[in-house]
């Protein structure tokens, strides 16, 4: 499948004052189909509060990710968290947001402040439909979206905010539109949308929320594939063939080992030219280049240390900023640069055949299962790092 979007996204949560629990909980995953975000708000604040949005945001998230229907993700969920018998009201209301990477989307709010989405620094308007399910009176909408389209969910510790201090009666919905539309652009990641609208709510609590307050922000981009062909195809007579479906790609064409390398500069009748050797790094051997590849790397090696790059990325957000605005030049890191900021979709391209450079060499680390399955790691680490991944066998 080739995608039209991308989903970026970010959240954060400011906690009710002297609560080590935030009672809200955003979950997001991603299928081969599609992007989902639920952000639900659990009754109450603590450790209750907490459990009750953790459970909602988990089953409805898993399930609709899963390809079970709104309608089922919430009819379990309402089976599972029935109404409060004291106050009559549902132990967690929740936001659902899935985009589809063909750009159709799909809305679902039940009890939350009404999402606000914004393009081109306007405000959008969806048309809402009304209908119960499971004793649950929910919204639901169903839209398309373009390139830098920005959805902006969040719990009603937002629009409480200030109540009783810096302001009367708190932030009504308007407010917090003209808030977005006047202190945001175009060109705002999910992550600044999100801090910007946070620290203007910490400031109305004067750094003592009373409530639970998260936002969460998906960002729409323009989807960006890369292919990247690892290896000699099982059968030779399928080298051309890979090889045009390697550039045919509409983003980042990725060449890794000498016997891809020279099987791409054989078919596309192109020189291979070798980094300077002074630039060789101890444990990445030096780069190539190919007119017409965007990236040509050293095999197992390079895509080994790759993979520690990208294990890190996923334990430490930090490292990963710090990682983006290192000065290194070797192809590891030029990979994983080229992963993180400019692939949406990352489409691996393996070939089977034992590869003959390899035969000499007695390093299990290179046997063809030891490499497949390192592509399987880089793929799963991807994934969690919001990008959309597969695998194809030559």
């Amino acid at each position: 499948m080739t995608s039209k979007v991308h989903v970026e996204s970010y959240f954060k949560s400011l906690n009710k004052k002297n609560e080590e629990l935030c009672g809200d909980k955003v979950e997001i995953r991603r299928n081969n189909d599609s992007f989902v975000m639920v952000l639900a708000d659990g009754l109450g604040s603590g450790v209750k509060a907490n459990i009750l949005s953790t459970l909602t945001s988990t089953i409805i998230s898993e399930m609709i990710a899963s390809g079970a229907t709104v309608q089922d993700a919430v009819e379990t969920m309402a089976a599972t968290l029935p109404e409060c018998q004291e106050r009559g009201i549902a132990y967690s209301t929740f936001t659902i947001l899935q985009v589809f990477y063909d750009g159709t989307a799909h809305l679902v709010e039940f009890d939350n402040p009404a999402t606000i989405i914004i393009r081109d620094n306007r405000l959008v308007k969806i048309s809402r439909e009304t209908r119960v399910i499971g004793k649950r009176k929910i919204t639901e909408s169903t839209f398309i979206v373009d390139k830098d389209d920005v959805v902006v969910m969040f719990s009603d510790g937002i629009i409480h905010a200030g109540i009783g201090q810096t302001l009367n009666f708190g932030w009504d919905l308007p407010e917090v539109q003209d808030f977005l539309l006047a202190y945001t652009k175009n060109s705002d990641s999910a992550k600044q949308i999100t801090q910007i609208l946070l620290a203007n709510v910490n400031n109305l609590y004067d750094g003592k929320p009373g409530d639970d307050s998260t936002v969460a922000c998906a960002k729409i981009l323009q989807a960006k594939e890369a292919r990247v062909m690892v290896g000699p195809p099982l059968d030779e007579k399928d080298d051309k063939k890979v090889v045009e479906r390697l550039l045919s790609a509409s983003g980042k064409k990725v060449c890794c080992g000498g016997t891809t390398s020279n099987i791409v500069s054989r078919i596309l009748g192109k020189e291979i030219k070798m980094e300077d050797l002074v630039s060789l790094v101890s444990d990445v051997p030096p780069m190539a280049y190919i007119d017409g590849i965007d990236l040509v790397t050293e095999g197992v090696l390079t895509l080994q240390k790759v993979n520690k790059y990208l294990s890190r990325c996923v334990e430490s957000p930090e490292y990963q900023e710090e990682l983006l605005q290192s000065k290194g030049k070797d192809g590891a890191l030029c990979m994983v640069k080229m992963y993180l900021q400019e692939c949406s979709q990352i489409t691996f391209m393996v070939g089977r055949s034992d590869n003959p450079a390899h035969k000499a060499i007695a390093y299990s680390t290179i046997s063809l299962n030891a490499k497949i399955q390192l592509i399987r790691e880089m793929a799963e680490n991807l994934k969690k790092l919001g990008k959309i991944v597969s695998i194809e066998l030559y």
